[in-house]
């Protein structure tokens, strides 16, 4: 076992060193404009992809990093660099990770490359849970899967929302109920191959931040996939759904794991690390400016009122970050998250997203509030954070549950 460290390596440090680089030269030039666009901004995914950025090899060279820092510090990078490019960059992860989570080896090593595609031919990849009215309540979800026994075929229908990249994805990955009597443990999940009759999109979305990443819904109407596309094969569900069933009725709960959260509680350190990025990039942006903005004759730093907003800004970004790593540690380490720290990393990394970006745009007071600085965006794009992948709500849920026990 690795023992936890606060010192990236040597390569650590290039690979960061690499990633910022990225972030400042191609990422940054280009993000008002694609903001503006509100589109999947192809050219620079192409350009990550020919650096190797944007590639199943240097994702899992980072997800299978020992000490566990690879992936927030990729994060960390890239969303400092811009969150709606970076998340159209990083977005068919957490399709992934829903397949490392939960797939066979034959699955992973069939559907993950598909995500991805070459530096000559990009793909992308959709993770499709929440439904219009199944959030949070995961227990809600109507997208149903029937086992067609004769032809070996799941047939998929309903209707999914908020899937980054819904719809344009060469492959999706669809949680649906197998079984309504079993609540949340009912679910499963499936891989829908490209160019898969029946599946479509539905509203693309217009939002407040993020706007160069693709957020739509995916409509399933009797798409029919292949037996071997449920995700960890039949036999593996029959006998979670008989452990499931059982505990039912017995009249205990079940300690049988929901498809949807085992992907989520895998990256919840990983949006955690993105908001860090997203944060200390306008805390940089506000320190510039408060050393050069003279006002009575002084630089405004000087002036304690804001320089103790950025001391603490900073010290927040710091903390922030120390439990994203923590958790990322933990969870390549295999120890438990028995307090919810993957939780309590990515709510409270959400919530100082949201507050230093605030408070970027108060001290660059009206400028601020333009476009012709990069908090405004800032700010626009940290609004997400707290809401997707587990609003703060349910983490702090989650949080008081693990307390509790």
């Amino acid at each position: 076992m690795t023992e936890f460290t606060l010192e990236l390596n040597d390569d650590q440090k290039q690979v960061r060193d690499w990633l910022h680089g990225f972030a400042a030269d191609v990422m940054r030039p280009a993000a008002a404009e694609w903001d503006e666009r509100e589109e999947t901004p192809w050219p620079i995914i192409q350009e990550a992809a020919k650096l190797g950025i944007y590639s199943l090899d240097f994702y899992a060279q980072q997800f299978f990093d020992p000490t566990g820092l690879g992936v927030p510090m990729t994060m960390e990078e890239l969303f400092w660099g811009d969150a709606g490019i970076a998340l159209s960059i990083v977005g068919t992860g957490l399709a992934a990770v829903g397949v490392l989570a939960n797939g066979t080896e034959e699955q992973i090593g069939t559907w993950v490359p598909q995500m991805y595609g070459d530096a000559n031919d990009v793909k992308v990849a959709a993770f499709c849970s929440s439904e219009p009215d199944a959030g949070s309540d995961v227990a809600a979800m109507r997208t149903r899967a029937v086992y067609d026994e004769a032809k070996d075929e799941w047939v998929l229908n309903g209707t999914k929302t908020w899937a980054t990249n819904g719809g344009i994805a060469n492959v999706h990955v669809v949680v649906a109920v197998v079984d309504p009597e079993l609540g949340s443990r009912g679910h499963a999940s499936f891989i829908v191959p490209p160019n898969t009759p029946g599946l479509s999109q539905g509203q693309k979305f217009q939002k407040h931040g993020i706007r160069a990443s693709h957020t739509a819904e995916v409509v399933l109407d009797g798409v029919r996939v292949p037996g071997h596309c449920l995700l960890g094969g039949k036999d593996k569900l029959d006998e979670r759904l008989a452990r499931a069933r059982e505990k039912a009725r017995q009249g205990g709960g079940a300690s049988v794991k929901n498809a949807a959260m085992a992907t989520f509680e895998a990256s919840r350190p990983a949006v955690g690390a993105m908001a860090v990025g997203t944060a200390r990039a306008a805390y940089e942006v506000a320190l510039d400016y408060a050393k050069t903005r003279v006002q009575f004759g002084r630089p405004i730093i000087e002036n304690q009122g804001v320089a103790f907003q950025l001391a603490d800004m900073r010290t927040q970004i710091d903390a922030a970050r120390l439990l994203v790593w923590r958790a990322s540690w933990m969870a390549t380490a295999g120890k438990p998250f028995t307090s919810a720290e993957g939780s309590m990393s990515k709510l409270y990394a959400s919530e100082v997203a949201k507050q230093v970006t605030g408070q970027a745009i108060q001290i660059l007071g009206g400028n601020g509030y333009t476009r012709e600085y990069p908090v405004e965006r800032m700010h626009r794009d940290a609004a997400i954070y707290t809401i997707f992948e587990g609003t703060s709500e349910i983490q702090r849920m989650v949080i008081s549950r693990a307390l509790a026990k």
